[in-house]
């Protein structure tokens, strides 16, 4: 329980960030709330509001969109690498990986007008995973500070994992075109997809390695059929 003391050490240190802001980083502990999101399959997410945004704290797992159409499920190697329509997969098209990891949507099943998303939510956008990143001290930090700490479900080392914000991101590897659309690096990083605001530029994807503390923003130009994780965020 807070003390009185507490309460008036926070309002001193509130007052010091607001007349020295250079002087307060985003090093120091963060405050959070947790809540819960249902999806249109029935799935109920743990939430984390972080500053100013509410995230799941856990990967999309629905296989339906918004309005109840149900999102194909594509196995197949060719299959999936001749899609121009939305799909999902599990990781080694195992189900049991999705019940931890979430599954794998290509573009099309991100960026579809019937949304992946619950209502009132809306699937990370690049500005969202931006806002994030800087909120948790910038790209150099920001991905140790969201990583499940152990070495459970990452690979070792696991490096500057924190987890103190409650995001648990985990590694659910993906089905990567480079790889000709085979599963890889589970357990050894995560990638996750956003959609631009602006409408300019698509297939972005944010992801952190068990290699380091640090999350990246990649553009890939030709990777439509990418099969990544998905964070929603509350609108």
């Amino acid at each position: 329980m807070k003390t009185k003391n507490y309460l008036i050490s926070a309002f001193l240190i509130l007052g010091a960030c607001i007349i020295f802001t250079s002087s307060c980083k985003k090093d120091d502990p963060v405050e959070t709330e947790t809540g819960t999101v249902t999806d249109a399959d029935g799935n109920v997410y743990k939430t984390v509001k972080i500053g100013t945004q509410t995230w799941m704290a856990e990967n999309l797992k629905t296989t339906k969109y918004r309005n109840g159409d149900a999102i194909p499920e594509v196995t197949g190697i060719t299959e999936w690498g001749d899609l121009t329509t939305g799909a999902y997969c599990n990781y080694d098209n195992n189900a049991a990986n999705a019940a931890t990891y979430g599954r794998l949507y290509n573009w099309y099943a991100v960026n579809e007008s019937r949304n992946l998303a619950p209502t009132g939510w809306h699937v990370a956008t690049y500005e969202d995973w931006e806002t994030l990143t800087n909120y948790l001290g910038g790209f150099d930090v920001a991905g140790g500070k969201l990583k499940e700490t152990g070495t459970a479900h990452w690979e070792s080392p696991n490096e500057g994992a924190t987890d103190e914000v409650g995001f648990k991101a985990l590694p659910g590897g993906g089905r990567f075109f480079p790889a000709s659309h085979n599963f890889n690096a589970i357990g050894l990083g995560s990638e996750w997809w956003s959609i631009n605001n602006t409408g300019a530029i698509k297939d972005w994807a944010w992801d952190i390695m068990s290699s380091g503390a640090s999350i990246r923003a990649d553009y890939f130009a030709t990777a439509d059929t990418d099969g990544l994780s998905v964070r929603c965020v509350k609108d």
